[in-house]
């Protein structure tokens, strides 16, 4: 086996501090914006999230598609990341450089729209890389674990530099547009960089070009990557609700919106150490049991949250929060190290090796459940009563408001991670079965 060296697990791994970015800031930061600096409904806000979603989730399979029939005709799937790296930071910056009120919505939502579109082009095609780096299990794990640590650090950068960026330029619109530009630079930096570092891996989908329709009809028949992809879509869903939420905890609940970042920073930074230590443990004991007792334990941690929240005691929920954090970085390493596995045993049985196809599926089910994620968690302030006011004139929240946001923010996500452990464990018996076949 030959092994990467660490500037090429590097140069590959940097793009997600992009894409990290990317991910978190507008699930975190953007549903708050609107409601609270704003002053937009709770309901319109959440349309604006989700639409621009719906439209990524429809696109991600194409560009897939559209990836792999480019790496047939050149080797490469360069152009579609240049695309996304190039386009990406601007659309993204322009979400936050809004006018007020309902026009500012308006305008949000279309750039969000369009920041979807670029992030599609880009994380299609960055997804579907592992599996052409290597053909071994253990080094596509090496490859992930590169990339988990430098996406917790663009999670890091969006939970910690742009709440952070916000309060130094004042504040209010006009510091959410500093930020913008700010971390779109930072965005523009780390996908450049991955673009130009990963031009030296070879992509070999298959003997021709196949169609949308031919690709997926193909990979429907991959019943293990399905049951995967159903386990990290839930999963995706029950962190983003939570990340949704923790603004509102740190106002209403903790008493202090700048605990955001702080909270941010205790369920993402753990990564950093936790990320090595479920490597070596999915080494000895399998991914998938440690993929099973990382979910569990995150279900576990969400529902310990709920008594720690509610009785307002900051250091307990911070302890719980960064245990959590422990429990997200085997979630974000191991159904990511077992993708590129669904896609090499699919290969045998088509005679295509439709990374592009597999990932743009993947990276819609992802998209769908991070944007469903503030949506759903705005269909909880809206049913219990959340008044949205602007930031300059901030209104009390009625008891029923603030018993919502917590246990949308502890009991929600503890629901939906335990709704994913049967895929896990469906998962686990899918491909023991196979492997003693």
């Amino acid at each position: 086996m030959t092994s990467l060296g660490r500037d090429r697990l590097l140069g590959y791994g940097i793009g997600s501090v992009g894409t990290g970015v990317f991910s978190a800031v507008p699930g975190l930061l953007l549903l708050y914006y609107l409601t609270d600096v704003l002053g937009v409904p709770a309901a319109l806000a959440g349309l604006v999230l989700v639409a621009p979603k719906i439209w990524d989730v429809l696109l991600n399979p194409l560009v897939g598609a559209a990836s792999d029939r480019e790496a047939v005709r050149t080797g490469r799937r360069t152009r579609l990341l240049a695309i996304g790296s190039t386009a990406l930071p601007v659309t993204f910056a322009l979400m936050f450089a809004v006018p007020e009120g309902v026009s500012g919505a308006v305008w949000a939502g279309a750039a969000f729209l369009l920041a979807a579109t670029a992030f599609a082009c880009f994380q299609v095609p960055y997804v579907a890389l592992p599996a052409e780096m290597s053909a071994e299990r253990a080094e596509r794990t090496r490859i992930m674990s590169w990339r988990v640590v430098c996406l917790t650090v663009g999670i890091l950068v969006a939970g910690g530099l742009a709440p952070a960026v916000v309060d130094l330029a004042g504040g209010g619109r006009a510091g959410y547009a500093v930020m913008g530009v700010t971390v779109g630079a930072v965005m523009a930096a780390a996908l450049a960089g991955a673009t130009l570092a990963t031009r030296w891996v070879p992509s070999r989908p298959g003997p021709r070009q196949l169609g949308p329709v031919a690709a997926f009809r193909l990979a429907r028949g991959n019943v293990p990557f399905f049951v995967l992809l159903a386990a990290f879509v839930t999963q995706a869903l029950a962190v983003a609700v939570m990340l949704a939420g923790a603004p509102y905890v740190a106002s209403y609940r903790l008493g202090d919106y700048g605990l955001t970042s702080v909270m941010f920073v205790c369920l993402v930074g753990p990564s950093m150490l936790a990320v090595p230590g479920w490597a070596r443990l999915a080494r000895v004991h399998g991914p998938v049991r440690c993929y099973l007792v990382a979910s569990a334990g995150f279900c576990a941690v969400a529902v310990a949250l709920i008594p720690a929240v509610a009785a307002g005691g900051t250091a307990v929920t911070l302890a719980l929060t960064a245990l959590a954090g422990v429990c997200y970085a085997a979630l974000q390493l191991l159904p990511l190290s077992l993708l590129p596995d669904t896609v090499h045993a699919d290969t045998a049985r088509t005679g295509h090796a439709q990374a592009g196809a597999f990932t743009g599926l993947w990276t819609a089910g992802e998209t769908a459940g991070l944007a469903l994620g503030p949506g759903l968690f705005a269909l909880v302030l809206t049913a219990s009563g959340f008044v949205s006011a602007p930031v300059d004139a901030p209104v009390a929240q009625p008891a029923g408001a603030l018993s919502g946001l917590l246990l949308g923010f502890t009991a929600l996500p503890a629901l939906l991670m335990l709704i994913s452990l049967p895929f896990v464990i469906r998962y686990g018996r899918l491909t023991t079965k196979k492997e003693t076949v």
